[in-house]
């Protein structure tokens, strides 16, 4: 075939199969980062949010190695470095960037105003990253697993259902996580009659963690509570294991610290979240435009780890550090339904007999 010939039949090969060229037009590439914690955990074998994340994206046809690259990106911990990394995942030109918290998703805001910026994170509106949860405006959608405020309220009702005795209840936050929480929190606990010892880590780590539960021993707490922050979310097998450790029956924010053996938690189901975040990403990436997509207000359910449920809580002249944990909880609007507290009961019974 002479040479003019063959180009024209590549050509007509080409014309004639749109489908290839289509195929080759999909492919796409998008950048996750998360505040801190370990590169390898985003993946689909990585945290049940990644799990959903992913799966969520297979279904609608992003596929990593195939159609969809990845970048991925850790802050380390160092907020102060957030601004640099942003730039430099910018840079990447991917079509979208994930942003796994909100101090994260502000620097990446800051970087670019054309990226479409899909976000994971707390109050939308308090963080500055949008006008409104139905009309966010700007270069930023995704999700809340903000569910007001007055959650707090709830938590520390359904922790004094489960332990009546309690007086004092210790809160492990963060100071910028402090202020909207703590305030609930406080006329919670006048209402409920327990008072509330906020302790707020100027910085996230395994010492300042261990120093925190110290003070909480020291001041003889009786009941705990997480606050949902992500950095926390990292250390929540620590956190659990020292609550264990000493005996402090503890609600937590997320279904995850219940699965690392903690007592009870009353959250939203972070799967549908991140499920709706790759939905998220799968449309970013398929238009050029973002901000339309309203944040979730999502739903809050108790969970409770039935095999360390008892069914009466101790008295209160038990010393601290031989309180057994209990589990049993009268019904109210936000406990669980009357069939899950006779399900705890009789596990217990169960396991006495």
């Amino acid at each position: 075939m002479r040479r003019r010939d063959f180009t024209i039949g590549l050509l007509l090969a080409g014309a004639s199969n749109p489908v290839a060229s289509q195929e080759r037009a999909k492919q796409h590439r998008i950048a996750i980062v998360i505040p801190s914690g370990d590169l390898s955990s985003i993946s689909d074998k990585g945290t049940r949010a990644w799990q959903a994340f992913f799966a969520e994206l297979g279904r609608l046809g992003d596929i990593e190695g195939q159609n969809l690259t990845i970048d991925r990106y850790s802050g380390e911990g160092r907020p102060e470095g957030y601004a640099e990394l942003a730039r430099q995942l910018v840079n990447g030109k991917p079509d979208a960037i994930v942003a796994a918290n909100d101090a994260v998703a502000k620097a990446v805001r800051a970087a670019t105003d054309t990226t479409s910026v899909v976000w994971i994170g707390g109050d939308p509106i308090q963080a500055g990253l949008a006008a409104s949860l139905a009309h966010p405006g700007g270069n930023v959608t995704g999700v809340t697993v903000f569910a007001g405020a007055e959650i707090w309220g709830k938590r520390l009702q359904l922790l004094k259902e489960a332990v009546p005795a309690a007086s004092k209840a210790a809160y492990l936050t963060t100071r910028v996580s402090q202020v909207a929480e703590g305030q609930q929190l406080s006329e919670a606990g006048q209402r409920l009659q327990i008072s509330v010892i906020d302790l707020a880590l100027d910085e996230v780590s395994a010492t300042a963690i261990e120093r925190a539960f110290a003070e909480i021993v020291q001041q003889q707490s009786d009941a705990f509570l997480v606050n949902s922050n992500s950095l926390l979310f990292l250390y929540r097998q620590l956190i659990v294991g020292l609550a264990e450790k000493n005996r402090l029956p503890a609600l937590y924010p997320w279904r995850e610290y219940v699965e690392a053996g903690g007592l009870m938690a009353y959250a939203s189901d972070n799967r549908e979240l991140w499920q709706r975040m790759a939905d998220d990403v799968h449309e970013m990436m398929m238009r050029s435009e973002s901000g339309r997509t309203p944040r979730l207000r999502p739903g809050c359910s108790p969970q409770i780890d039935k095999k360390r449920a008892l069914p009466s809580p101790a008295s209160a002249e038990t010393p601290l550090n031989t309180r057994p944990l209990p589990g049993a909880l009268p019904p109210s609007d936000c406990s669980p339904s009357p069939r899950v507290i006779r399900q705890v009961v009789d596990n217990r019974r169960r396991k006495l007999s």
